[in-house]
């Protein structure tokens, strides 16, 4: 009780500090201009998928890279060796590899030493092959890590120009990040047809200046033009690098009036071109972009100015893009947009009312559960649990976080979970109270007591929740970070804060004792098997739980097989686009796609009678998956001129393989976590009933989504790792009250310490499910498809989970528990006397 005031202070100021991080979140647009821009700035942003927009993720090609890397390379060599007088054959090149087989066989050795120069003056990114001359041929296979540099290199050049790109096209807050070793991510908010800025990065825009060949040239370079069957011939060796194009801007030709790009040159660029126009007067000088010569004009004098002017017969937007890829520069290689997703306007702010509807229904039912079963200290629950929703907002704002749907979700889940710390409080000091104590002791011994079983239930969330922040992305990332940011917050909010309220309430008390209740009905429940009260024999039931367990684990095992769930795009990849219309029907869409050529795209009734779900199963990604969306589209706006896309998904094989890899790795890794964290806090066989009991509740919850036909998507996993650290969560609480009175009283049988242990935990067990169930019960109801995938397994795997902790994780611990009786293994870790002597002073 001492220093009161200093900690109230403290904590005032830090509570104070964190709302005002949130304020700028919940002010109008007016008052937030009168404010500093700095702190104005300071505000949680709005998803995709909140506010609506399109979300691309872009890889590098990183086979066309090489394979371009490696023709220069032979290129060079070749050049080398044909003045050396080597002549080789069978030549051949690709992204990993190099062959080259001598005419004369003995030269062989001689064609190795200049590669191995050449490779070495290039040796700047590490060593780039591998060399081996079986059989007579020079094989040369690219090194691991210089394809790693290479690739990363190319992926930050390429980050570089997509958002000097993306600047000048005059899109609002794009927001670009890298991902991987390889990959870009790009939001752009509130672009709801993303075709042109996917074209746009999509362009490699490498400009080169090439003479069209003279007759009797030996080397020739053949080209495709711009006109269909149009062909050019030109010399190979580059005139001049477009890279010394430093200006480009869209004009209109005087003579007919078509739009035109007219460029500047760098001063070296100038110089080059002024001297070698001056030399070849007369010539046709073609302009080449990706390949493809865009223009070929004949040079009629010298051009020393350091411009000049692009002609093609450009549209307005085609000129207009080229000037702002020649401005931005070329890409290093390719970007192949592998996942594509679109949330229209109208679905954005029916997802903002959806969630704060089911945000504040779930928060509402749990402030009132709280004050039912708890009267006035519940009430100081609350208030503490309101502080908690503050400050991470605050934090969020504070971090510039981005707040998704189901970022939502996991500030409500996080707001259920947060309940149970509050609840491990009260029960605590109502044990303490049924034993005599009074108000000022009861306070201090429950907050002690309870104290190691929060950090451990907190630890065990924030180990799922933490690999979903390393592994996760998106939506599913910004569920992990709000989940996280409010249990660590919790930890204060739920200890200090209430504890400090209580204190002040218990001065009032003086050395009365303190009525820990409300309901009248939980509260006899809760004296009627507090500690020294009635037991219930659980471990009686405990082989039947077990047997049931499993039938109905290996049922769900056997309906994962066949029929199996229903995967969403995450996992097989394709496309699934949502089409609302005012009049149409799901048969006028049907003809739409068959006079369209879409046989293979499914569609179905999807929430009111004029809303369709589309699905697209699609054998390429990137652009060419992209295409058959874009002609998909076109095709329905034909015969349903009022069609609306509310949302589009794209999902290549790539992405849709590492989400699959992640999830497994996710999950597993956070079993693995919290069995080792379980073993370094209590014993080896605790840790082992724990996991054995997360799998047949994670088979159960699989059954679950088998027999209900809700989606298996990325929103799932995070629905399965929320289960698993609220599992563990659950049994953490038994398992900290069954070692206290192992403990407390060693010679008791371990049958018995396990019923009394579940039984004096039962009050603390059904209120924690409660509070959760209740949080998560309206996003079951009325959240929609959005947050279906993640409510309704959560709602079934919070019974599982309950279930298990009482029926399968402690009749496992019992068999494994006498098992190291047989051993002579201690059952718990062995602690200090004056450990002991504290635990065995306890009634």
């Amino acid at each position: 009780m001492k220093n009161m005031f200093s900690r109230a202070v403290t904590y005032g100021l830090i509570v104070l500090v964190g709302l005002l991080c949130a304020l700028p979140n919940v002010l109008p647009q007016a008052a937030l201009d009168k404010l500093p821009s700095w702190y104005a700035k300071t505000q949680v942003t709005l998803g995709l998928d909140l506010r609506g927009g399109s979300y691309l993720l872009m890889s590098v090609d990183a086979d066309s890279l090489l394979r371009d890397l490696n023709t220069q390379y032979l290129n060079e060599l070749s050049e080398r060796m044909r003045k050396a007088g080597i002549r080789t054959t069978d030549r051949d090149t690709s992204a990993t590899t190099i062959t080259l087989r001598p005419v004369r066989p003995e030269q062989l050795e001689q064609i190795t030493e200049l590669a191995r120069t050449l490779a070495a003056e290039r040796s700047d990114r590490g060593t780039p092959y591998a060399f081996d001359t079986t059989g007579g041929v020079l094989r040369l296979t690219v090194n691991n890590v210089y394809r790693d540099k290479v690739v990363g290199d190319a992926t930050q050049q390429s980050l570089d120009v997509v958002r000097r790109r993306l600047d000048e096209s005059g899109l609002v807050e794009p927001s670009i990040s890298r991902q991987g070793n390889d990959g870009i991510e790009v939001q752009l908010p509130g672009v709801t047809e993303p075709s042109h800025i996917r074209e746009l990065l999509g362009t490699t825009a490498k400009m080169s200046f090439h003479w069209v060949i003279r007759a009797g040239a030996t080397y020739i370079l053949e080209l495709p033009g711009k006109t269909p069957g149009e062909t050019y011939q030109l010399e190979p060796t580059v005139a001049m690098e477009g890279r010394h194009v430093s200006d480009a801007r869209v004009g209109y030709d005087t003579n007919t009036t078509q739009p035109v790009v007219n460029f500047r040159l760098d001063g070296e660029g100038g110089r080059i071109f002024g001297d070698m126009t001056r030399l070849n007067i007369g010539r046709q000088l073609a302009i080449v972009l990706d390949d493809v010569v865009i223009s070929a004009p004949a040079i009629r004098g010298v051009i020393g100015g350091g411009s000049g002017q692009i002609s093609g017969g450009f549209t307005a937007r085609e000129a207009s893009d080229l000037a702002v890829m020649l401005r931005a520069g070329a890409l290093p290689a390719a970007l192949k947009v592998i996942e594509e997703r679109t949330v229209g306007p109208s679905l954005g702010s029916d997802s903002i009312r959806m969630g704060m509807m089911t945000g504040l229904s779930g928060a509402l039912l749990v402030l009132l559960f709280m004050t039912l079963i708890y009267g006035q200290w519940g009430f100081i629950a609350c208030f503490a649990l309101a502080i908690n929703v503050g400050l991470t907002f605050g934090v969020l704002s504070l971090l510039g976080g981005t707040l998704t749907l189901p970022g939502i979700a996991g500030i409500i889940l996080g707001l259920g979970l947060a309940v149970d710390a509050n609840i491990l409080i009260n029960e605590r000091i109502r044990e303490e109270t049924l034993a005599g104590k009074m108000a000022r002791q009861a306070l201090e011994i429950g907050f002690s007591r309870a104290m190691a079983t929060i950090i451990d239930s907190h630890v065990t969330t924030l180990v799922a929740v933490s690999l979903l922040v390393m592994v996760g992305s998106g939506p599913v990332r910004g569920f992990a970070t709000a989940i996280g940011i409010e249990m660590l917050i919790s930890l204060f909010t739920s200890v200090s804060v209430t504890r400090l309220l209580m204190e002040w309430r218990v001065q009032k008390i003086g050395r009365h004792t303190i009525h820990i209740g409300g309901l009248k009905p939980l509260d006899r429940l809760a004296e009627r098997f507090a500690p020294g009260g009635k037991v219930i024999h659980f471990m009686r039931a405990g082989a039947a739980g077990l047997v049931i367990s499993a039938l109905l684990s290996s049922a769900s095992v056997v309906l994962m097989a066949h029929p199996g769930m229903r995967y969403g795009i995450d996992f097989t990849g394709g496309a699934l686009m949502e089409v609302s219309s005012q009049v149409a029907n799901i048969e006028d869409l049907r003809a739409a796609l068959q006079s369209g050529g879409e046989s293979e795209v499914a569609i179905q009734e999807f929430g009111g009678p004029h809303d369709f779900q589309l699905r697209v199963p699609l054998t390429a990604t990137g652009e060419a998956g992209s295409a058959v969306i874009d002609t998909l589209k076109a095709s329905l706006l034909v015969a349903v001129p009022d069609a609306e896309f509310s949302r589009v998904d794209i999902v290549g094989p790539k992405v849709s393989g590492n989400f699959a890899d992640t999830s497994i790795l996710a999950v597993l890794g956070a079993g693995l976590g919290m069995g080792l964290y379980l073993w370094f806090r209590f014993e080896s066989h605790f840790a082992l009933a724990a996991i054995l009991t997360i799998v047949l509740d994670l088979t159960k919850t699989i059954g679950f989504f088998v027999i209900s036909g809700v989606e298996f998507n990325l929103t799932a996993v995070a629905a399965l790792l929320a289960l698993i650290g609220y599992s563990v969560n659950d049994k953490v609480v038994v398992f900290d009250r069954i070692r206290e009175n192992i403990l407390a009283h060693p010679e008791r049988p371990l049958e018995q310490v396990l019923d009394e242990s579940i039984s004096t935990t039962l009050a603390r067990t059904i209120l924690t499910s409660g509070s959760v169930f209740l949080s998560v019960l309206p996003m079951g109801i009325a959240g929609g498809s959005a947050v279906a995938s993640f409510a309704l397994p959560l709602l079934f795997g919070v019974v599982v989970g309950t279930s298990s902790s009482i029926f399968i994780a402690s009749p496992i611990l019992l068999r494994l528990g006498r098992r190291r009786e047989r051993l002579g293994l201690p059952q718990v870790k062995v602690v200090s006397a004056e450990e002991r002597a504290a635990e065995q002073a306890r009634p």
